[in-house]
């Protein structure tokens, strides 16, 4: 398996896909680097020459932020968000959707399981003795 970005592509799939692997890097990113290398997308992983994954490793580190320089930035940003009480700060602070999703129904994989509340098992119908 070739290692770029300290990340081990699969050698059985195509370059494109292959380098989707590596965090910060997405369809339309990984198409504008092979283009940039002069690598052909539909290439299998086992195929590449030595030379074409230095060329994949050197554009990569230089050119773009991907993985612990990336996850680092965006872990600062919503940092900073929290500090300066932004409202998506505070929403990120009590592990709620952020982008204006609504959380009277739904949102239960960000709120987590439910929680039982008292008083609130009155069936329809059914009178108070």
């Amino acid at each position: 398996m070739p290692r770029i970005a300290g990340v081990d592509i699969p050698r059985d799939k195509q370059i494109w896909v292959s380098l989707q692997y590596i965090y910060g890097i997405g369809p339309s990113l990984s198409q504008r680097i092979l283009a940039q290398t002069g690598i052909n997308s539909d290439t299998k992983t086992d195929n590449l020459t030595e030379d074409e994954v230095n060329r994949l490793r050197e554009t990569i580190d230089h050119e773009y932020k991907v993985e612990g320089e990336l996850r680092k930035e965006v872990n600062l940003n919503i940092k900073r968000l929290i500090e300066i009480g932004s409202y998506r700060g505070i929403r990120h602070h009590r592990s709620l959707p952020v982008r204006g999703q609504r959380t009277r129904t739904n949102a239960r994989a960000k709120r987590g399981p439910r929680k039982t509340v008292a008083g609130r098992g009155q069936r329809r119908g059914t009178a108070k003795k």
